[in-house]
């Protein structure tokens, strides 16, 4: 049988950089607020949906947030933050703390557990984690922030928002599809 050649890759020519925008905007996923306080133990937050699961033990995870947030700056100074996952009905939440609106936190109800890591939005959250800063990693405008989660609170009788291609979405209508394989929509031999 005959060998096939051994290649020797060229450097290839440094690509321009893409618009990432619409490439995440095409993955959906659900939509956070990462709170904190900083030294002077006021609030900030900002929505975020770049964040995923790092490892189960210990438990971590991973937010990328913009270098140059104050919710950032508020998190790196305390170490600590809470990542609460928004449910179905707190689309308004989102668009609050996706905005510029300096007083975020007089618009929507929060509290401070004992032993939180940063703001609980508990009425907008279906889930909320307490998180503490591992180490962060700058590239290019933003920062990823690996955190250890200390403890997670969650309500069972709320669903998640989701968001893609520049919309919400609500889990229970994307959850009412049926699952491959149930009912008449499923394979049939």
């Amino acid at each position: 049988m005959p060998r096939a050649p051994k290649l020797h890759p060229s450097p290839s020519p440094p690509l321009a950089d893409a618009d990432l925008r619409p490439f995440m905007a095409g993955f959906p996923s659900g939509v956070a607020v990462v709170t904190a306080l900083d030294k002077t133990r006021t609030p900030h937050g900002m929505t975020c949906s770049s964040l995923c699961s790092v490892a189960l033990s210990p438990a971590t995870l991973v937010v990328c947030i913009r270098s140059a947030s104050p919710t950032l700056r508020a998190l790196r100074s305390n170490g600590r933050f809470a990542l609460n996952l928004l449910h179905e009905d707190a689309r308004s939440v989102s668009d609050l703390f996706a905005s510029g609106v300096p007083d975020r936190f007089a618009r929507v109800p929060w509290r401070m557990p004992l032993g939180a890591a940063g703001p609980h939005l508990s009425d907008a959250a279906h889930a909320i984690a307490d998180c503490v800063v591992d180490r962060t990693t700058e590239f290019g405008d933003h920062t990823a922030v690996f955190a250890t989660v200390g403890r997670v609170t969650l309500t069972e009788d709320r669903q998640p928002l989701l968001y893609g291609r520049r919309r919400y979405a609500r889990w229970t209508d994307a959850a009412a599809v049926p699952a491959p394989g149930e009912g008449d929509a499923g394979v049939r031999a």
